[in-house]
């Protein structure tokens, strides 16, 4: 089996910093492209940034400037140091990964459970 776990989420004021963290654990032989997603209420889900497994990263406008992901392949794991929060930052932010469990050929979608940000005025 293979899980994603996120952590790292909080209330902060505006202004503040945050770090998250995306585990990928289980029976895993390769792990590719790693993203957030951020989900606010009554909104759809809204793709954050990503990151290659050769650490190539790109960003949703919104959060470019401010967000910064990275990973550590050692650790099957990737990070989203967020600065300069927002109130329009608040969302639950999921983490999402290609992954190819070492029991399949085939690379499948996985996705952790979320981390509430809240960032207060």
């Amino acid at each position: 089996q293979v899980q994603l776990v996120e952590s790292g989420g909080g209330l902060v004021q505006a202004g503040g910093s945050l770090r998250l963290s995306c585990a990928a654990s289980g029976s895993i032989f390769s792990v590719v492209a790693m993203k957030w997603y951020r989900q606010a209420p009554g909104k759809e889900r809204e793709w954050v940034a990503v990151i290659t497994s050769s650490g190539v990263a790109d960003y949703a406008d919104s959060v470019k400037g401010r967000f910064t992901i990275s990973r550590d392949n050692t650790k099957n794991t990737a990070y989203l140091q967020m600065n300069s929060l927002k109130p329009e930052d608040t969302a639950v932010y999921l983490c999402n990964a290609r992954i190819r469990p070492d029991y399949s050929r085939d690379y499948g979608d996985y996705w952790g459970q979320g981390t509430q940000v809240t960032v207060s005025s």
